[in-house]
């Protein structure tokens, strides 16, 4: 069960750092040359390590970290329009992934008092 929520997590954020280039570099980005906002995947790899390695920190704080994402994708699946309306429907589904991976967890791997 841990090694399915540890595979999830990291599958769930790969994926997302992957979309979030792939969006804002060429898909749909919000400028025909290419966004700025393809920066908003560099963040994504500040957690990246420690969730492959398992830490149970990086797990507790990247579960809260990764909400700005969430609420990024709600609002523009709400506000954008055709291939950016989806992908950010898609993003919401890899943050919601990767949430529930991470808080399962961190519950599941709690030190017993």
């Amino acid at each position: 069960m841990i090694k399915n929520l540890r595979l999830g997590a990291s599958a769930s954020l790969i994926a997302l750092i992957f979309l979030c280039v792939a969006w804002e570099g060429w898909l749909a980005p919000l400028r025909p040359t290419g966004s700025n906002l393809i920066l908003k995947a560099l963040p994504l790899l500040i957690p990246l390590f420690g969730i492959l390695k398992g830490k149970r920190y990086t797990y507790q704080w990247a579960s809260m970290f990764i909400l700005f994402y969430f609420t990024e994708g709600a609002v523009r699946s709400y506000a954008d329009k055709g291939l950016s309306a989806h992908l950010a429907m898609l993003e919401v589904l890899l943050t919601v992934i990767f949430f529930t991976c991470a808080i399962y967890y961190a519950k599941f791997t709690r030190p017993s008092t």
